[in-house]
């Protein structure tokens, strides 16, 4: 599995115990580390990990309210807590996050095959769906790179 892939695995499952757990602020880090430990011990790149992490930490309000809005049928609380992290993870980084390290297309398919390992059956095209919206949306940006 490559680096950045098994980053964002790590990611989603610590934002994952986190969202599970309540979302307690403090308890982000801890959650990032034990998991960073767990599944990536010696993988380069912790700083993706931690610049994901706190990224969609930071933007949890923001993100939701395009989550809300792109899939309005699909209320938040009624989202798989897996489909909801994906999303927001995905969101993260098609909207906030660095197009030339990650550009839109990697990102929404980095986040659809997170969904096809670790939700249901159904779920990857649940989360193509909702960022397909968000890119069409913002424009495609790089669609033609």
């Amino acid at each position: 599995m490559a680096n950045r892939h098994l980053s964002r695995s790590i990611a989603m499952q610590s934002l994952y115990e986190w969202d599970f757990g309540g979302k307690d602020p403090a308890k982000l880090k801890e959650i990032t580390e034990k998991n960073m430990a767990e599944f990536g011990p010696g993988l380069e790149g912790a700083e993706f990990i931690w610049r994901l992490v706190n990224g969609v930490a930071e933007n949890l309000s923001k993100i939701d309210k395009i989550i809300e809005k792109s899939a309005p049928e699909w209320p938040l609380d009624q989202i798989t807590i897996v489909d909801r992290n994906i999303l927001r993870l995905g969101l993260y980084e098609l909207l906030f996050g660095d197009r030339k390290e990650a550009p839109p297309k990697v990102a929404i398919n980095e986040a659809i095959e997170l969904a096809k390992s670790f939700s249901g059956e159904s779920s990857g095209k649940f989360v193509n769906g909702v960022l397909g919206t968000v890119y069409r949306e913002i424009g495609e940006p790089q669609k033609d790179e």
